[in-house]
Formats: C-alpha cells, sequence, structure tokens
C-alpha cells in the first residue's frame, strides 16, 4: 500500500463557545482512519513534533492535533471555561466537524488523557459508534488534589500549600503569559516532569510551553484536575482496544494511577518504561509511537 504524506496544514478550529483553537493536520488527507493527538496541561501540541512523523511514515492515518484552550497557540478560555469536562467538549466538537465520518483513533497525554475519560464521561455515544482505540500516556483517572510527587509527606503537604498560594496568585494574573522568560522554568521543570538523562532541547522546550500558558487559565485547569474523578468513565473504553503507558519516574502520575486505569480495563495493555518520567512522547518518542501505531493497524484491520 502507498501512502501519501500531505504536508502539515495549520489552521484554526472554533469550538462553540467561539474560543479558536490552533490546529495542525498532517498524514494522509484520504486516510481510512484519523488519529487525533490531545496533550497535556500546561504543555502544547508540540510534545507531538517527533511522534507524528513516525506515525505518518508506519501508517495510512490522517493526524489532527491541537492546542487546548488557554495553551500553546489556541486562544484563552473565557470565564468558567478553563476545565476538563470543556475540553472534553471542545473534542466532540472537532471529531464532529473535522471528521464527521470513520473510525477515529484517540490518544492523551496527562490532561490530554483525562479529557479523553471526560469525553466517555459526556459523550459515551462516540466510542460506542466512532472511537476505535484509545491510547493513555502517562495519565490518571483521579485522586489530584494533592500528588505527593514522591516526596516525604510533610515535604509533599508544604509543597502543595506553597502551590495554592502560586495558584491563586495565578488566578488574579491579567497577563496573556505566564512568563516571557522561559530559562528560569528549566530546573523545576527538569525535576518535576523528567526521569534519568533527559535531552536538554526537551527541558527548554517544556519551559517554553509553560511559559506560554494563559496564568488565569493555568490556575483554573488545575483546580479542574483536582476534581478529576473519572474512573466510572473508563467503562466507555472497555469494547475498543487501549494502552495505558507510563513512565516509573512519574511524579506527577505515578504507578498507581496507571494500575487504576489497568484494573477498570481489564483488557487493556499496560506499559511501564524504567527511568521514565511524565513526559513520555518525549522521553520515550519510539515507544509511543510504535504502540499508537499497533492501535492504528489493529482499529484498520477491524
Amino acid at each position: 500500500m502507498t501512502t501519501t504524506i500531505g504536508p502539515a496544514v495549520e489552521k484554526y478550529f472554533t469550538a462553540g463557545d467561539g474560543t479558536k483553537l490552533r490546529l495542525r493536520e498532517e498524514g494522509a488527507p484520504d486516510a481510512p482512519i484519523t488519529l487525533v493527538l490531545v496533550h497535556g496541561w500546561t504543555l502544547s501540541s508540540e510534545i507531538w513534533d517527533r511522534v507524528v512523523p513516525a506515525v505518518t511514515t508506519a501508517s495510512e492515518v490522517r493526524v489532527l492535533r491541537y492546542d487546548l484552550r488557554g495553551h500553546g497557540d489556541s486562544d484563552a478560555a473565557p470565564a468558567g471555561a478553563a476545565s476538563v469536562a470543556r475540553c472534553a467538549d471542545d473534542l466532540a466538537e472537532l471529531i464532529a466537524e473535522r471528521v464527521p465520518t470513520g473510525p477515529v483513533v484517540l490518544a492523551g497525554h496527562s490532561m490530554g488523557g483525562m479529557t479523553i475519560m471526560a469525553l466517555a464521561e459526556r459523550h459515551p455515544e462516540l466510542f460506542a459508534e466512532r472511537v476505535a482505540a484509545a491510547a493513555l500516556v502517562a495519565t490518571s483517572s483521579g485522586d489530584l488534589v494533592a500528588p505527593p510527587l514522591g516526596l516525604p509527606r510533610p515535604v509533599a503537604r508544604t509543597v502543595h500549600r506553597g502551590e495554592l498560594l502560586v495558584r491563586a496568585q495565578l488566578a488574579e494574573a491579567r497577563g496573556k503569559r505566564v512568563s516571557k522568560y522561559p530559562a528560569p522554568l528549566r530546573p523545576g521543570m527538569r525535576w518535576l516532569l523528567f526521569g534519568s538523562r533527559p535531552q536538554r532541547r526537551d527541558i527548554a522546550a517544556t519551559a517554553r510551553w509553560v511559559a506560554d500558558c494563559n496564568p488565569a487559565n493555568m490556575a483554573a485547569f488545575r483546580a479542574s484536575l483536582a476534581e478529576h474523578e473519572r474512573t466510572h468513565a473508563l467503562a466507555a473504553l472497555r469494547n475498543i482496544p487501549v494502552v495505558v503507558l507510563a513512565g516509573l519516574a512519574d511524579r506527577l502520575c505515578p504507578l498507581p494511577h496507571a494500575r487504576r486505569i489497568a484494573d477498570a480495563l481489564p483488557d487493556a495493555e499496560l506499559l511501564l518504561y524504567a527511568g521514565a518520567g511524565h513526559m513520555l512522547p518525549l522521553e520515550r518518542t519510539d515507544e509511543v509511537a510504535d504502540r499508537i501505531t499497533e492501535l492504528l493497524d489493529t482499529a484498520t484491520r477491524s
């Protein structure tokens, strides 16, 4: 089979509440299956930059990826509209408008995976009729009020109190981005998000994505993550192929979170990566691309 890979096309998708989301389309425009990639909190669709070429080379697939509201080059969310639930509605609207027919495979990293769970909760008919497979990457189905971050409990409690203060300040911010200067964020990103031996370019890119976030939206999304409890919603995924990927050095969504998802999806494949942290699309690019490609192949055959 010959795959025609078109050039990346950048455009905008307007959500139902008028928020414009930056959208990129890649791969084979007339492919029999579409892959939609959803990134995580404070990040950007650029996190998939190295995954997409590997997937489109191996499979005949159309790929859509977009910046979540309040992230990257997308508009900030209006007041009260920066939540995981609203992101799920954005995803449902995107599928309805840009992928009106044919099977869809979803892959979500971190809050992107939580968006897929919220989609299952709010739009279960999509999983019964359209969604053919899903990859849940470094994500969680709940218990995110005060992540321990791999720290001793007294230290973790102190860090959480500090995070609440920072969150309150961000919520009151009126600027369009967290900071014009991402470099000072790099040491924190290195410790919080990466496992052993990360690449400097990945740490720098991550710091830039975080710095570019809308601060008020960043705070609102963090509050929404604390309310995220959607293990029950995973029932909608039980009849499709699912892979759950987790880094064993992940501080934000450690192993028990991945195991909870896998327990709710007995037929899902749980894959663990020693030495990897939260940023699996960067830290384990080839493995993530291979697992998504396998899902696409399975969905296409079925």
